[in-house]
């Protein structure tokens, strides 16, 4: 069958499934803000045991970093992005995902050339981009004598 890149694209176009997209968005917006509030709660009990506001900050990241990878590990995070959707890449959640994930993934290849290698190939670019932007950022302010 000889078909052109257009009556392709056209067939494609025929058989795909629309996307419900006002449903995940609403699925997004209130994963999203539960995890948000999830947050919003640790840190209010991290202050309620005594921690100062910075230091229930910290501990709140921290503690939010450990139950996601919790959860990835139980196979709990992917079966909440599947509902989710974007609405799971809360940055501190998100990246702890995408840490713990291929840590997981590639753990029977060995701690060293599995779990080691592999822990940082979603998340490398971001530390990799995210480290170069606050130097670029810190060099400006710098350079106006900010």
């Amino acid at each position: 069958m000889d078909m052109t890149n257009e009556r392709y694209g056209e067939y494609v176009r025929k058989k795909a499934r629309r996307s419900p997209l006002l449903r995940d968005c609403t699925f997004a917006f209130a994963i999203g803000g539960s995890i948000c509030a999830v947050g919003e709660a640790v840190r209010h009990a991290w202050s309620a045991a005594g921690l100062s506001a910075d230091a229930a900050a910290t501990a709140t990241s921290c503690s939010l970093v450990l139950l996601s990878a919790i959860l990835t590990a139980l196979n709990l995070y992917n079966k909440l992005a599947r509902y989710g959707g974007a609405g799971t890449l809360v940055p501190i959640t998100g990246f702890a995902n995408a840490v713990v994930s291929p840590a997981i993934d590639y753990r029977a290849e060995g701690l060293i050339t599995g779990t080691a290698v592999k822990m940082f190939s979603i998340a490398g670019p971001v530390i990799v981009y995210g480290i170069a932007a606050s130097a670029v950022y810190g060099a400006v302010l710098a350079a106006l004598g900010g």
